[in-house]
């Protein structure tokens, strides 16, 4: 079974810099893609960056400039640096996998538990 794993979330101030990790473990036999989500109080929510595994990405237009995203293909983590951080970024973080576990599995998409990011005004 892949678990994910991950760190970094807390409180900042307007202006200032997270660093966001999420460690996959477990029997990954092919990563094909990792990105990291947020959801906001009574949002839906949203993709924020994504990262494939010919290290493609995609960022939304909210956090272009300020946000990347990148990973450590051999520790299977995925990293999102946010610098500029504002008000409204505040939300739960969620790191996302595409992945299949063996040769013969069928591909599939796995979510962590979240981390809070709250940046203050």
């Amino acid at each position: 079974q892949v678990q994910l794993v991950e760190s970094g979330g807390g409180l900042v101030q307007a202006g200032g810099s997270l660093r966001l990790s999420c460690a996959a473990s477990g029997s990954i036999f092919t990563m094909y893609a990792m990105a990291w989500y947020r959801q906001a109080p009574g949002k839906q929510r949203e993709l924020v960056a994504r990262i494939s595994d010919s290290s493609i990405t995609t960022y939304a237009d909210s956090v272009k400039g300020r946000f990347t995203i990148s990973t450590d293909d051999a520790k299977n983590t995925v990293y999102l640096q946010m610098n500029s951080l504002k008000p409204e970024n505040t939300a739960v973080y969620y790191c996302n996998t595409d992945q299949k576990a063996r040769a013969w599995s069928t591909r599939s998409s796995l979510w962590g538990p979240g981390t809070q990011v709250t940046v203050s005004s």
